[in-house]
């Protein structure tokens, strides 16, 4: 539920209403402002789901990590899987700079980063060489693994490997946002009036 907050709208919404040329021209870095609104709206998420969860322990067994090393896994996981949807979302709403409108590329790759990331079925239900691909796609890094760490399917001898992939993932769609934002913003023409 955390992760479902987007802070990167603002990228689209800005770019639709012609505002994000005046922010280029201010002495800050925009990426930085879109991934600080981000955090601080996952954060008021947080402050709105949380409590929710709490009264659901009441009356719903949720059992908690199994060791205090899987809670400290599960943690570093899910923020390398926050840094990863951060990055994909990044992208999606930086298309906007060609198309205006990103809603329909947004919608799919939702869909099937649902599907594929173990949000909807667990991955762990699919089998041999199906299931291997898809543990090997960025979506798995962003909600399967963190998972996989808490509930103890990835034991602590296999955390090491699944921090890596994360990190591969998130180096590669920093990288590849920061190459699409600096081709964006050199795009940008201003028509005054």
């Amino acid at each position: 539920l955390i992760l479902e907050v987007d802070g990167t709208r603002a990228i689209r919404e800005k770019i639709r209403e012609g505002t994000i040329a005046t922010d280029l021209m201010k002495p800050i870095s925009l990426p930085m402002y879109f991934f600080s609104d981000g955090v601080g709206q996952t954060l008021v998420h947080a402050l709105l789901v949380v409590p929710s969860l709490l009264f659901a322990l009441f009356l719903v067994h949720i059992d908690l990590p199994a060791s205090p090393q899987a809670a400290v896994a599960f943690a570093f996981s899910f923020l390398l899987g926050y840094l990863v949807n951060f990055f994909v979302n990044f992208l999606m709403n930086a298309i906007a700079f060609w198309t205006l409108e990103t809603f329909a590329v947004q919608l799919v790759v939702r869909w099937v980063s649902d599907l594929l990331s173990g949000q909807i079925i667990p991955l762990t239900f699919f089998p041999g060489i199906f299931g291997r691909i898809l543990f090997a796609l960025p979506f798995a890094a962003i909600y399967s693994t963190p998972l996989l760490i808490y509930v103890g399917l990835i034991p602590p001898s296999q955390y090491e490997r699944y921090f890596i992939a994360q990190a591969l993932w998130l180096a590669l769609f920093s990288l590849l946002s920061m190459v699409v934002w600096r081709a964006a913003a050199q795009r940008v023409v201003i028509q005054g009036g």
